[in-house]
């Protein structure tokens, strides 16, 4: 695999993560840079470690994984962007929230993990191509730390301009996002 395409590939692995970087940061007021730090690093870590997950289920039993990491998916995603809605719209737009309550961490985990299937997939097909899967998945998990992190900076603007419809419309996209990867693998 050429640098350019490893390249291509990590970008084109850390979109999701990017947008829901985004929406988590869009329903804050001003996440701080430890909260964009933070969140970088989590779906940064977990999308380095997927394509390696994948790259070692396709080796024993790809279509065990292929048959159902759609459904995880969309069920994580799902769920994180229907608890962002119900959210947006509970909120009073001069509440000030923080995101540093014990359950965020397993929100962003569990967004972080909905989000990195697609690069679970991506190990399992590259299991079958002479590639180094080291390379590519701290290629990924790199560049998803970017633009996680810069996500959530960017949400800044957004979160104090949009308040709560931010969030709910970022909840909206989680779940549109994970709707997208489920109908995908199941007319595919």
């Amino acid at each position: 695999m050429s640098p350019f395409t490893i390249a291509a590939l990590a970008v084109g692995m850390s979109i999701d993560a990017f947008v829901a970087s985004v929406s988590r940061g869009a329903g804050l007021k001003r996440p701080p840079l430890k909260e964009a730090l933070r969140t970088g690093l989590v779906f940064g870590v977990v999308e380095t470690i997927t394509p390696l997950v994948g790259w070692l289920a396709g080796i024993v039993a790809s279509q065990y994984v292929q048959a159902v990491d759609h459904w995880i998916a969309f069920t994580l995603l799902a769920i994180v962007g229907g608890r962002m809605v119900m959210e947006g719209f509970s909120r009073k737009e001069e509440a000030e929230q923080t995101g540093t309550d014990n359950r965020s961490i397993m929100i962003l985990m569990a967004t972080a993990i909905g989000t990195s299937i697609d690069a679970m997939a991506v190990g399992v097909s590259l299991a079958f191509l002479e590639v180094n899967i080291v390379v590519v998945a701290i290629a990924i998990g790199l560049a998803t730390f970017a633009m996680s992190t810069g996500g959530m900076l960017l949400s800044r603007l957004i979160g104090v301009r949009f308040g709560k419809w931010a969030e709910v419309i970022g909840g909206i996209g989680l779940v549109a996002l994970g709707t997208s990867i489920l109908i995908e693998h199941l007319t595919a």
